[in-house]
């Protein structure tokens, strides 16, 4: 499945270079699903383990257990029965094992030599067909010092991202935090992390990725030794997202922090949607660098906060975009009028020729950039396959976005910047007075012009 030659679409002077890699799929008997990116211009490689896993899997009694599952992996298997042994058997090879648990996944990567393929391969097939899971109450220790920071001094969780996404999705799994409240960390016996384990970690449930210079053949033969005796299990659905977010909505958490941190969130898209490349077009055109609107109005040019960001959240189903941004506590209505007002004209205003050259040009040049990582090219194709998406090449992946014109940017933008999708969350040391102005802003959005909205935010 190698891209094409030259992919040239909707910007005549960008040119996207040919993807010098092969990419295979395969099936293990016991329906481990496998993707191998064959690099022949690359150094290293990487292995990527996928688990259908993470808090969007959990009930309110489970929550955080998926990740606590990915801690007690790391304290070794039956080969390597100890966290000393397993992470040495790995950093004697070069590499480095890393876990990561998402919203709907959790990940175990490792960066090694590409000779080493097969001892690595062998050594991630041991750990998941005979984990130990010794020590929990050491592990547990370490999980709830890596939560601390999640919380203030008074034992309230301040982590933006964990009180945003409650507050957007609310009593939805999409809403935990990923590392789970403290009295479920404090409860979690041997007997549930290895249920949790078993329910989770089947063949059919996991998707392996391998990229670098390593031929799809040797991988394959290689992953049949390590992971064919693993128990097939099943592949297990999370629960669909909620249909709405019931916006708008504002609200504000009191800490004694002086600066406040803001998150806005509207319900996006999923990536099986017609105008879903106009979404990751539109973000671009938000927020792609310090002379797209985002930045420049609201730090360059009115000083607001001293960084702000948009982000596009995938997940399955549907998205969430993203934009937060930190500010003095007296800035909020300010900041949130200014970036309603740009949102405001990107659902108003076609995008002008240069802008969308711009960032399909920028857009080009990131996937190109992605050919050298094998870890982001790992993700690339583990997590589409996770999702059961489509596995795009580079080329097909710039081709969609390149077909977008001004009228479906403008389209997508309305379809998703609206009322009933925006959640605002606020965290930090406020007045009545600042949220007061802040709420009425967000209860107003989109209700009024932008020029109305700069109005009301105390702008004159």
């Amino acid at each position: 499945m190698a891209g094409p030659k030259h992919a040239r679409h909707g910007n005549p002077d960008v040119e996207i270079m040919p993807f010098p890699a092969r990419v295979r799929t395969a099936r293990l008997r016991n329906g481990l699903r496998m993707v191998m990116v064959e690099c022949s211009h690359l150094h290293g490689a990487a292995a990527a383990l996928y688990a259908r896993a993470g808090s969007r899997y959990e009930t309110a009694r489970s929550n955080g257990l998926s990740h606590f599952v990915e801690h007690m992996l790391f304290r070794g298997s039956a080969g390597l029965p100890s966290s000393f042994a397993l992470n040495r058997a790995i950093e004697e090879r070069c590499g480095m094992l890393n876990g990561e648990t998402g919203r709907d996944y959790s990940l175990f990567q490792v960066h090694f030599h590409p000779r080493e393929l097969g001892e690595v391969l062998r050594i991630l097939g041991d750990l998941f067909a005979a984990p130990r899971f010794s020590d929990i109450d050491l592990e547990r220790k370490i999980v709830l010092e890596e939560i601390l920071d999640d919380f203030d001094e008074h034992g309230q969780r301040v982590n933006l991202d964990d009180v945003g996404r409650a507050h957007a999705w609310r009593r939805h799994p999409l809403g935990f935090p990923i590392t789970g409240p403290e009295r479920n960390i404090r409860r979690f016996s041997r007997r549930e992390v290895l249920a949790h384990f078993r329910r989770y970690y089947g063949a059919r449930n996991l998707v392996l990725a391998v990229a670098g210079p390593v031929a799809g053949a040797r991988v394959l033969a290689c992953a049949r030794q390590a992971f064919g005796g693993l128990p097939a299990g099943r592949r297990r659905r999370a629960r669909p997202a909620p249909g709405s977010l019931g916006g708008p909505r504002f609200h504000c958490l009191r800490t004694d922090s002086a600066q406040i941190e803001v998150q806005i969130l509207f319900r996006g898209l999923p990536d099986a949607h017609p105008l879903y490349p106009a979404l990751v077009l539109l973000l671009r055109l938000l927020d792609d660098g310090m002379a797209t609107p985002l930045h420049y109005r609201v730090c360059d040019r009115r000083g607001l906060a001293y960084h702000v960001n948009a982000a596009l959240e995938p997940l399955g189903d549907t998205s969430l975009v993203e934009i937060t941004a930190a500010c003095a506590a007296a800035n909020l209505p300010d900041l949130l009028g200014e970036i309603f007002a740009i949102l405001g004209e990107m659902r108003e205003r076609p995008a002008l020729p240069w802008e969308k050259a711009k960032a399909k040009r920028r857009y080009a040049r990131d996937l190109e950039a992605g050919f050298d990582d094998v870890e982001g090219l790992c993700a690339w194709y583990g997590d589409s396959l996770l999702a059961e998406l489509p596995l795009r090449s580079p080329a097909e992946r710039y081709r969609r976005v390149a077909r977008v014109g001004a009228a479906e940017i403008r389209r997508v933008a309305r379809k998703v910047l609206r009322p009933e999708g925006l959640v605002v969350t606020a965290v930090g040391s406020f007045t009545p007075s600042v949220v007061r102005r802040a709420r009425a802003l967000v209860r107003g959005f989109t209700s009024s012009s932008p020029t109305a909205s700069r109005a009301r935010s105390g702008r004159r």
